[in-house]
């Protein structure tokens, strides 16, 4: 009998190192490693997409974001023309919205901002071509850049001097604020540097953004006085000085982005009236703002102006400024982009 436990026990035994040596030759199974957190980024316009320019600018950096980093979401909303609406559907995306960061843009936006923001203070604001006032509100989570306007409208001021035929050229803005006239004083004083006189840079503005009507019809007025190159700083308004430009065979400048290129697409026949444009690369800036935030490099609280020297603001170069520019020209304007650089050219600004 004992020997029969004996035989048991010890096919107990065997059998439990058997299924010891299974266990342990088993591969572990290791958890999936957890890949980048998911950033949600709210893009609001107070306005709309399709201006060819500002916002379609900001739209084109937004993009490129989500090409380049993967893990960056976000969700693009027009807040339409009607300003009584800005400031109601900031707060409501403040509030209804899971996001990491929330970014806007424009002058009318800061006040709003400012109000908005001290609310949120575990989420991330920024603010593009205007800085909230950091000493009127509680605003250490707010990232505000700013344009050298300034500067890039020196060169297309000096560039349409250099160009024009008349000696006479205006310019179109979209409504008497002070951003707006920070573009006009650098225009002008880059038209004198290039010869003509202050009284030949006609200027009017047209009181809003989206009406391309009122822009043609101010922008042939000025071909009729004399000009011969009109610089638009008037958004979505500022598509007719292009169409005006075709019709009576002038030229015209465009602002923020490449707007020849952009509507090369479409209407090469209007394009080619198109000599350059004064690039606000609100597209760069905010892709770069994103990239410092997911670096941990973005420094909140804090306002940072991007002029020629950050790549901020520059004379768009195509195949139509090639083509149109003769030689002198192009190399005076690269001289000033140098002397920009180097400090020897201080531009005139409304900001103090």
């Amino acid at each position: 009998m004992k020997n029969k436990m004996f035989v048991v026990l010890g096919v107990l035994v065997i059998l439990s190192m058997m299924l010891a040596s299974c266990q342990t030759a088993a591969p572990a199974t290791e958890a999936p490693a957890a890949g980048p957190k998911e950033i949600k980024v709210v893009n609001l316009i107070n306005g709309v997409l399709g201006d060819k320019s500002f916002f379609d600018s900001a739209n084109r950096g937004m993009e490129k974001v989500m090409a380049d980093f993967p893990n960056v979401k976000v969700k693009t909303i027009e807040a339409g023309i009607d300003p009584a609406k800005w400031q109601a559907a900031l707060e409501d995306a403040a509030a209804n919205e899971e996001y990491d960061v929330l970014i806007t843009g424009t002058f009318q936006m800061s006040e709003f901002l400012q109000i908005v923001a001290p609310k949120y203070p575990d989420k991330k604001f920024i603010i593009y071509d205007v800085s909230v006032d950091y000493t009127k509100c509680d605003c250490k989570n707010v990232y505000s850049v700013t344009y050298k306007q300034n500067e890039g409208s020196y060169l297309a001021g000096y560039y349409a001097g250099l160009m024009s035929k008349k000696g006479s050229i205006g310019t179109v803005g979209g409504q008497d604020i002070p951003v707006i006239n920070d573009f006009i004083v650098g225009y002008k004083q880059g038209a004198v540097a290039a010869g003509l006189s202050a009284d030949k840079v006609i200027v009017q503005y047209a009181g809003g953004w989206n009406d391309p009507a009122k822009g043609k019809e101010i922008a042939l007025a000025m071909y009729q006085q004399g000009a011969d190159i009109v610089f638009q700083v008037a958004g979505g308004t500022g598509v007719g000085v292009f169409q005006a430009a075709q019709e009576t065979s002038n030229y015209a400048i465009g602002v923020d982005s490449d707007q020849a290129t952009i509507i090369q697409e479409t209407n090469p026949d209007q394009a080619k009236f198109i000599l350059t444009s004064m690039k606000k690369n609100v597209d760069n800036s905010l892709y770069r703002a994103m990239k410092m935030y997911l670096d941990g490099s973005l420094k909140f609280g804090a306002m940072e102006a991007l002029g020629v020297g950050e790549g901020g603001v520059g004379l768009a170069k195509n195949s139509i400024y090639d083509a149109a520019t003769p030689a002198d020209v192009k190399s005076k304007v690269e001289q000033a982009e140098k002397d920009l650089l180097a400090g020897k050219i201080v531009v005139d600004t409304v900001f103090k």
